[in-house]
């Protein structure tokens, strides 16, 4: 009878000092930069955790949603057209982008003229007419809301979103104050190159300086537009009494209290209302920036 010796285990693979070396340095560099990027990366956590706790809730079902279950354990997509059975949302979606489309529109043919003739028109007074500009933006909107409303009422315009967007053709200082800093940065040698060529001060404007001056007027288009699009207070009043123009400010409010319960419809309603802000800024996030940043250079 023969006996078979048992097998030993074969010798480990010795590791070489230069790959040791730089196993230790990779962990070394992965340590140091989350140490550096901890307070980032915190920070990051705490803005995503609630979009994601609102994304995670729209799909659960009535009954998941009231548990303490975080993670859904059915993915109920119809939540997202429920809701436009459950309420008019398609109504108050299509008010909301006539407002804040509009008002926008309405904002820079208004506001980018005035910023040029402050930026680049030498008249008397204009200083003062630049303090006046400063001077609307420090003044709070619940101060004119009285007067204005009572204003609106004898033209017969409360329970619209009217009263919302008409004000926008008269310029916005915010609008103004960034779109005359970021004028001046414009050298003026452009625009005496197109003078002498015999262009008048709109062909000026319009074939001069707003092809370049394109990222500031994303950027306070983009803010008007934000603006515009979260409004609560101004549809509120406005349009409080009139359920067929609200907005989905007003909306989500009303829907939250109609449906308290139904938790689901109303975070399936909250990522629709924010999904067309998000899609926006990230079409337009590097013109959005460019034009942040350059604004302000010069006083």
């Amino acid at each position: 009878m023969t006996t078979h010796a048992p097998a030993r285990p074969a010798p480990a693979r010795a590791i070489s000092p230069h790959r040791a070396a730089r196993s230790r340095a990779r962990r070394r560099k992965a340590l140091v930069w989350i140490a550096q990027h901890a307070v980032a990366v915190g920070l990051a956590c705490a803005f995503i955790g609630p979009i994601v706790f609102v994304l995670l809730t729209s799909v659960m079902t009535d009954q998941q949603s009231l548990s303490s279950r975080l993670w859904p354990r059915h993915w109920q997509w119809s939540n997202y057209t429920a809701v436009f059975s459950t309420a008019p949302f398609g109504t108050w979606l299509l008010n909301t982008v006539v407002y804040a489309v509009t008002a926008t529109a309405a904002m820079l043919l208004s506001s980018i003229p005035v910023a040029y003739a402050l930026a680049r028109f030498r008249f008397k007074g204009r200083n003062t007419a630049f303090l006046a500009v400063i001077t609307m933006m420090m003044l709070p909107p619940q101060v004119l809301v009285i007067p204005m409303y009572l204003m609106w009422a004898r033209l017969h315009l409360t329970g619209t979103i009217w009263p919302l967007v008409i004000p926008s053709l008269f310029g916005d200082a915010f609008s103004v104050f960034l779109l005359r800093q970021f004028l001046l940065t414009i050298p003026e040698d452009y625009l005496n190159a197109a003078r002498v060529d015999g262009c008048s001060e709109l062909k000026v404007l319009t074939r001069v300086v707003l092809p370049m001056m394109r990222p500031a007027v994303v950027a306070v288009a983009l803010f008007a537009f934000f603006n515009a699009w979260n409004d609560y207070y101004g549809p509120l009043i406005y349009t409080g009494e009139t359920p067929s123009h609200w907005t989905l400010a007003v909306g989500l409010a009303s829907f939250k209290t109609s449906h308290a319960v139904h938790w689901n419809l109303t975070m399936a309603a909250t990522v629709i209302a924010m999904a067309p802000v998000i899609l926006v800024f990230l079409f337009a996030q590097k013109a959005f920036i460019e034009g942040v940043t350059l604004t302000g250079v010069k006083g």
